[in-house]
């Protein structure tokens, strides 16, 4: 789909998405869509009255004509976008399904039918009484009827089986009706219908009566009083889930908004900091403390793991696990931000030649955190999984058995070999170490199959360019060693499996770059060391191109500073 197209069809559901509480532009729309249903209702209620009609018949008519008009162009678009509100919605089956929903209906049957007269003979005023419906949109905006829709929805099930229950009763009781009038009356209880339907017409007052035949007897006379207490019970029972229900949805509305407010106050404690010792840059934190949150924004450790479960833009990570076993590293709880615009993650095409990705942002979300630095500072395109679709069982893709294991794997693949489609493009795999500290080495560049092997001749490797590969390498760790004495090194403690990513890839050239965890996460020359990888990448890489450092990190933008959503380019 052209890029245009979906960033239009994005706008259009937003605007559709019927939330009058958010701030953005999106919602002066909703109002303009409120507006002309308030107005389209004025106009049927006036044209009731003839003395009107005859003075300003023509106003009303082209009042008529113009919400007919503005609501064809609004419902057809809502049609249009539905497969970005929801992915059920997709293609020519998923819009027959959209048109079939509740709202679907009422829209088509207040706006299409205006067409009818055109080209059949229907009555236009027959036409005109279906309009009215339009007011029942004004349901979609009412967070009253959302909750009573809800509150029915969450007890349907109970309220079918009493339902069902009452009915089963009644339907025996009226048998044993019919058996004890018969003999009294049998000519009125003719037959089992009849004490049917005067039992079930007891419930609704029997408004027709045609159930007008009262039991005579004294057994008849008990079941009619046993129906009668059954009268009330189907209407209470209902009436009491449905207040419980009530109670519970807006108990789950107060909780919903209080883990929500709770999010936007977490992600404004990532507010951007000055890198003032190495690089003068400005960064969205790496990550906050659990106590740090407690005491700045004093919210309980509890309430703050049920915002981050909640969150599409928060993870929570134990920086133990950024250290070597060995090393005994004590527990620290920490929560790290990031940014997401698809199913799997993030998405980010900058129209370079290289490609960062990140494979395991949810099971390590530093080395994503990290991952998208490095893009960001060398004008890269991005490619991140951080989203879990199985939290119980979570997955990297790093190495992969089966690309049907996870839903969203074809599209991160997809995506990469979308941006990396360019000749002599590169896609670099950026992922986390634990080693001990004493290892020689910190970076460490895989490509080939067998560990130790640092030679170019491995028919399994996804490397054409060597040459390009070599200078980089050679200037990354003349770098790295001249400014923080870090040192690299070429497939010495990993190496690359038959079932690594790489080979999804149709990218050129691929390889990983593994950081032992220590140099990004514990270390403060952490933004210096990535502008670095940055700098090296673009060296041997797009050594033609001409980048620039991105606004957001230069200057503070007063306001607009707080989190990763400020922070996308």
């Amino acid at each position: 789909m052209n890029s245009k197209i979906k960033n239009l069809k994005q706008e259009l559901a937003r605007v559709f998405d019927d939330n009058l509480r958010t701030k953005q532009w999106h919602n002066y729309l909703d109002y303009v869509i409120l507006g002309f249903i308030v107005l389209s209702t004025i106009e049927v209620f006036l044209s009731t009255y003839d003395s009107v009609v005859e003075q300003y018949g023509k106003i009303l008519h082209f009042v008529d004509i113009l919400t007919t008009l503005f609501f064809t162009i609004e419902v057809t678009l809502r049609i249009w976008c539905a497969d970005q509100i929801d992915d059920k919605y997709k293609g020519f089956w998923g819009r027959i399904k959209y048109c079939c929903t509740f709202y679907g209906l009422i829209d088509i049957l207040s706006t299409y039918p205006f067409y009818l007269h055109f080209f059949m003979p229907v009555p236009y005023v027959a036409l005109k009484a279906l309009r009215i419906a339009r007011l029942l949109r004004v349901f979609r905006y009412m967070k009253a009827f959302s909750i009573l829709s809800r509150a029915i929805s969450s007890k349907k099930r109970e309220m079918i089986v009493s339902l069902q229950f009452l009915s089963i009763v009644t339907l025996i009781l009226s048998f044993i009706l019919f058996f004890v009038e018969h003999e009294a009356q049998p000519e009125v209880y003719a037959n089992g219908w009849t004490s049917v339907v005067w039992a079930f017409a007891q419930y609704i007052g029997d408004p027709g009566n045609f159930a007008d035949t009262p039991p005579i007897t004294l057994v008849g006379r008990l079941i009619a009083t046993i129906i009668g207490i059954l009268g009330i019970a189907i209407f209470a029972v209902p009436a009491g889930l449905i207040g419980s229900a009530f109670t519970e949805v807006m108990e789950e509305d107060a909780k919903e908004k209080e883990i929500s407010d709770n999010i936007e106050r977490i992600v404004r404690l990532f507010k951007f900091e000055k890198d003032q010792q190495h690089t003068n840059l400005f960064c969205v934190p790496r990550y906050k403390q659990i106590k740090t949150i407690t005491t700045r924004k004093f919210i309980a450790e509890d309430d703050i793991i049920k915002a981050v479960e909640a969150s599409d833009c928060l993870h929570l990570y134990n920086l133990a696990e950024a250290s070597n076993p060995q090393d005994n590293p004590k527990d620290n709880l920490v929560v790290i931000n990031y940014f997401s615009n698809t199913p799997y993650g993030a998405c980010i095409d900058r129209g370079s030649k290289v490609t960062i990705v990140s494979t395991s942002g949810y099971s390590e979300p530093m080395s994503s955190w990290l991952a998208y630095h490095i893009a960001k500072l060398g004008g890269f395109n991005y490619v991140a999984k951080d989203i879990e679709t199985n939290p119980d069982d979570p997955t990297t893709y790093y190495n992969i058995t089966n690309v049907d294991d996870c839903p969203n794997l074809k599209l991160f693949i997809e995506d990469i070999n979308r941006l990396s489609s360019k000749p002599d493009s590169w896609v670099i795999p950026i992922l986390g170490a634990t080693g001990l500290r004493n290892r020689p080495t910190q970076f460490h560049f895989c490509y080939n199959s067998k560990k130790h092997d640092a030679s170019y001749d491995d028919p399994k490797a996804r490397i054409v360019n060597y040459e390009a590969f070599d200078k980089m390498y050679n200037k990354m760790e003349a770098e790295i060693s001249e400014k923080f004495d870090l040192h690299a090194d070429k497939n010495e403690w990993y190496a690359v499996s038959s079932a690594n990513i790489a080979h999804f890839i149709k990218a050129e050239n691929v390889f990983t770059l593994r950081i032992e965890c220590f140099v990004y996460i514990f270390n403060n020359t952490f933004l210096n060391v990535i502008k670095t990888i940055a700098d090296v990448f673009n060296y041997a890489f797009e050594p033609d191109v001409q980048k620039t450092l991105p606004s957001e990190m230069v200057t503070r933008r007063k306001g607009h500073d707080f989190g990763m959503r400020d922070y996308i380019d």
